[in-house]
């Protein structure tokens, strides 16, 4: 019997999840003469754009995080549980340990592999700063939604008279994250944004940094520019601001900024920029190994001599269009296509029902906002099976909302 081509997903992001189900709208890969896994620790979906809702309890876990094996299990991808341990690509081997809740199994697995997807994206940085990787609490998965929330509701039983918040950088994270805490806490609250530059959300329109302020100032937001975090404590962050050393007592501190390639990545033989991102050919391609392709946060491409692409899950969904389309092409023997960026706007969650939306001659805040942005992203939940349960069920919340106000 003929050995299967095996393509290897590792990532069950943006660009390693829907790269897997790109892969399905061609009939080519539905043969068993191809077998397609995807390799995760977690064991569900984290669809980023939404994790803020959890703050404020506007969506629940199940909705913006889907069961991997439910998502696939109309397909024929394999969906693995478990950590990657390290990449062979003379090789092309991938070791790994399978995961089972929280506890990895004894020994390493290997899989043998003939083309490759690398998406797992980055981890925070946290130990350039003393106490941030002890104290500071991180925004990037369920878990820890949960565990924020754990910590909110303590600090809500207690008999403070203010919850003093500080979240570190004012990119996209930072300031969604600083209106849904200010909207949860409300008069209680004290949020802080501190941010090392000058402004808010740098490498956004105009449009969208106004907006952005605006949904700040609204909800008492204090924003503190040309601030550096030397140390987080536990009741406590020592700052440098003004050119002096001094420190602002908190409940609380959440960090959003900073990545670092994951080690195995920066491990592996071939080209990276100075943050450890792989540098690849416009076509997703090492260089040196066609067969891998490398896509999402841990990928540079050479895309523009003077601009590099945004770390966005827009990017990522993208790129897994064209990842999918090129390992078609590549089995079928032909000339592989460049991946070419169309910036389709900006969308951000500024407070509780509340948005800005920037795409092309569309610029719009507030509360239409929001309901285009959760419906444009509902759009983008990777199934239509899940985009169905998910719909359904704002639309039971919104019956019972109109039943219980009258």
């Amino acid at each position: 019997m003929k050995i299967p081509i095996h393509i290897c997903i590792l990532g069950g992001g943006f660009g390693g999840l829907y790269t897997a189900l790109y892969l399905q709208h061609f009939a080519l890969f539905k043969s068993n003469r191809y077998q397609v896994t995807l390799i995760d620790r977690k064991d569900h979906l984290v669809f980023t754009p939404l994790l803020y809702e959890l703050v404020t309890d506007e969506l629940e876990s199940w909705e913006i995080g889907p069961n991997y094996k439910k998502l696939l299990s109309h397909t024929n991808v394999d969906f693995c549980q478990g950590v990657i341990q390290s990449v062979d690509l003379e090789k092309r081997q991938v070791k790994w340990q399978s995961e089972c809740g929280d506890e990895l199994a004894i020994g390493e697995e290997i899989l043998d592999y003939d083309y490759l997807v690398l998406a797992v994206g980055a981890q925070m940085r946290l130990e350039g700063v003393p106490g941030a990787a002890t104290y500071a609490y991180t925004f990037r998965t369920v878990a820890d939604a949960e565990r924020l929330k754990q910590r909110l509701r303590i600090l809500e039983n207690s008999h403070s008279k203010t919850i003093q918040v500080a979240v570190v950088g004012a990119g996209p994270s930072g300031v969604e994250l600083a209106c849904k805490l200010a909207d949860r806490l409300g008069k209680r609250g004290q949020v802080r944004l501190i941010e090392r530059g000058y402004e808010v959300l740098k490498t956004f329109s105009r449009y969208s940094q106004k907006s952005a302020i605006k949904a700040l100032k609204a909800r008492r937001v204090q924003v503190d520019f040309d601030t550096s975090i030397e140390a987080v404590e536990s009741d406590k962050i020592i700052v440098f601001q003004e050119g002096e050393r001094t420190y602002i007592p908190v409940d609380l501190v959440l960090w959003t900024v900073g990545n670092r390639s994951i080690d195995w990545v920066r491990n592996l033989p071939c080209r990276q920029n100075d943050r450890g991102q792989l540098l690849t050919l416009p076509t997703l391609q090492l260089g040196d190994y066609p067969e891998v392709l490398a896509l999402g946060d841990l990928a540079e491409i050479q895309y523009h001599p003077h601009k590099q692409l945004p770390a966005t899950a827009q990017v990522a969904y993208q790129q897994a269009g064209c990842a999918a389309k090129n390992i078609y092409l590549a089995v079928r023997g032909k000339r592989l296509q460049k991946f070419y960026y169309l910036h389709l706007g900006e969308m951000l969650t500024l407070g509780k029902g509340a948005a800005v939306v920037s795409s092309f001659a569309l610029k719009i805040d507030g509360w239409l906002a929001s309901v285009i942005r959760q419906f444009v992203y509902l759009q983008r939940l990777p199934t239509v099976r899940h985009q169905l349960q998910v719909l359904g069920h704002w639309i039971g919340k919104w019956v019972r909302g109109i039943g219980r106000r009258r």
